[in-house]
């Protein structure tokens, strides 16, 4: 079994909170080659794992990043790179679903307090989920 984020329960129970239903933990991207070849992507490319929620007809997957390493531009580029990969992979195999980062309040603070990161947060339109890590609560929703 790979390893969870730490905020992975956290994020799960404020969804829960907020009214949705988890449908899949972690959310499996599957993918066919120009030849046939089969692979599986469960969107969990380090630490992290994707989940998928469904509130009445709205589905949405969820990507949950904590940004405590050394550096959090670092740790923002890898996460982005992700995003970004998974966003090519949900528009092939489920472009219905909406695709959300999850990160704690203290994180989304740093990440737009540094220019770089603020502003291709807006020009990649990246989705948002703030989450209070301590109440299990969902702050805000960025679109």
């Amino acid at each position: 079994m790979s390893r969870r984020d730490k905020y992975h329960q956290n994020v799960r129970e404020a969804l829960e909170k907020d009214g949705w239903e988890i449908t899949h933990d972690p959310y499996v991207l599957k993918m066919i080659d120009k030849d046939g070849k089969k692979y599986k992507f469960p969107v969990d490319l380090g630490a992290e794992k994707l989940i998928a929620a469904q509130k009445g007809k709205e589905k949405i997957a969820i990507e949950i990043k904590t940004f405590e390493g050394a550096s959090l531009i670092t740790d923002y580029h890898k996460a982005l790179g992700q995003y970004m990969d998974y966003l090519v992979g949900l528009e092939i195999q489920e472009p219905s679903r909406k695709l959300y980062l999850a990160v704690s309040k203290e994180a989304y603070q740093g990440l737009t307090k540094n220019p770089l990161s603020q502003l291709s947060l807006e020009r990649f339109k990246i989705n948002v989920i703030i989450v209070n890590v301590i109440s299990n609560n969902i702050t805000k929703w960025i679109e």
